[in-house]
């Protein structure tokens, strides 16, 4: 048994004494807490979700909203806290499901998703479902309640070389995150990745420990990478998802007219956090132009080329764990590909 099932079998115990009267208070009040600052999209989505629970529910249900690490400081905290009842709502992203459960890397596989609408299309179907049930069976106290983006796509960045076919990547130190597949996807383009904290990605830059990095160009303009990135490639090679939890037994111990209230409410924060990333990116992509910044988008043929490079990692995944969630993936962004183009070709006769 998992560390994370192990510490959700003891928080479901104790919450059956003690958490359903709670949860059916008539004023329960939900606690969300994440990472970012109140500058994020996640805090902006928290804020139009505590608006409508609020206001829907007349006062029924409470919302506060702990950004900047108040509640927990770290990742693996916000998670036990989630788990084990003390936090009601929590985000993470692709990575940090992995961490609960590993078979979700193949949301970072690379060049999964053409575009965003197509990303979009996916998390609001089938495979989100799929997701919510395999975690609720090997996890036990997470309940999955939306999808949205924090931060737009991840891209290649560098200090000194326009990165525009995966040759040009061939021996550059590239930051990555802790995660197996970005490590391997950096490896199979030829370069040298170099997993780096956060908060030291801005000095790595300068020193030349790194030569690039691969993040969303909010990110990247939010800690002032521009300082020392003069070159990014539009490559798109993974979207940035964020995926909103709730306490399970929480969740089940709302009455059914309240949990419906708080469905609808994570839709409206998926649609807020969504957006917003699309928007900032605007004035982030002219602040790096502004900085001395140059722009490229990889041609078709440059993304094929891309997207051929990549394969070792996909095997790297098929390897790992089998094919199961490859292909509901690829079924799922084939069909939204195909209900997208009817979409179109009835809008345009």
């Amino acid at each position: 048994m998992s560390f994370w099932k192990t510490l959700a079998a003891g928080a479901a115990a104790v919450s059956l004494t003690m958490g359903a009267g709670a949860a059916l208070a008539a004023d329960t009040t939900l606690k969300i807490a994440f990472l970012g600052s109140e500058d994020d999209e996640d805090f902006d989505g928290s804020l139009v979700f505590k608006n409508y629970v609020e206001a829907t529910s007349n006062g029924a249900l409470a919302v506060d909203i702990f950004p900047n690490g108040r509640f927990c400081s770290n990742a693996d905290e916000c998670s036990e806290a989630l788990l084990d009842g003390r936090l009601d709502i929590y985000i993470t992203t692709n990575g940090g499901l992995a961490g609960w459960y590993p078979p979700a890397q193949f949301l970072d596989l690379p060049y999964l998703f053409p575009n965003d609408r197509v990303a979009e299309c996916v998390f609001d179907g089938p495979l989100t479902a799929k997701i919510r049930e395999a975690v609720l069976e090997d996890v036990g106290a997470a309940r999955l309640m939306a999808i949205s983006n924090t931060g737009g796509w991840r891209n290649i960045a560098t200090t000194s070389k326009q990165v525009k076919s995966p040759e040009d990547v061939e021996g550059l130190k590239l930051r990555t995150i802790g995660a197996d597949i970005q490590i391997e996807l950096v490896k199979a383009l030829g370069g040298s990745p170099t997993p780096i904290a956060w908060p030291e990605v801005y000095t790595s830059l300068g020193t030349g420990v790194v030569e690039g990095t691969k993040n969303g160009i909010t990110d990247i303009v939010n800690m002032k990478f521009q300082d020392h990135l003069k070159y990014i490639s539009l490559d798109g090679h993974a979207y940035m998802g964020a995926l909103w939890w709730m306490n399970e037994d929480v969740f089940q111990g709302l009455p059914d007219d309240q949990k419906r209230i708080v469905y609808d409410g994570f839709q409206e924060l998926k649609m807020t956090a969504r957006v917003l990333p699309k928007r900032k990116a605007v004035d982030a992509f002219q602040a790096f132009v502004d900085a001395g910044g140059t722009i490229y988008t990889p041609t078709a043929e440059q993304k094929a080329a891309f997207q051929a490079a990549a394969k070792p990692v996909w095997d790297w995944y098929e390897e790992n764990f089998g094919r199961e969630w490859i292909d509901a993936a690829q079924g799922a962004v084939s069909a939204c590909e195909a209900s997208l183009e009817a979409e179109f070709e009835a809008a345009s006769q």
